[in-house]
């Protein structure tokens, strides 16, 4: 797959709230994920691991109010995505939250992904 047709994919899992199937499916086995530091899991290394902490992050959510999730911008190898959500978690209540995305390709797989927010 092209940079392109990966980002097309991931947003249209993204969209479709099918964050684990977008992993299973264009990550690869060695994928990087990175989130703001200081964030539990700030550092996840592996699909297995990315896998894990995207289930905690489902896990921890009581109801998403509402996603909102850009066309991706696409520049070489690069994919960025601008990603709303308007959450309620079981412990800390109701938050909106605005990050941007930015993954990186090889070989038709994602093999990093990082989260810039403020928290």
């Amino acid at each position: 797959m092209t940079t392109q047709e990966v980002a097309k994919k991931l947003v249209q899992y993204c969209r479709e709230g099918k964050n684990i199937d977008a992993i299973n499916e264009l990550y690869a086995d060695n994928v990087v994920s990175r989130e703001q530091p200081g964030i539990p899991n700030e550092l996840a290394q592996g699909k297995n691991a990315v896998l894990g902490k995207n289930n905690g992050w489902y896990q921890s959510v009581k109801e998403v109010h509402s996603t909102h999730i850009s066309d991706p911008v696409v520049t070489g190898n690069l994919i960025a995505v601008a990603m709303e959500m308007d959450v309620t978690y079981k412990e800390h209540g109701r938050n909106q939250m605005n990050e941007i995305a930015l993954y990186e390709v090889e070989n038709g797989k994602i093999v990093k992904e990082q989260f810039f927010y403020k928290n």
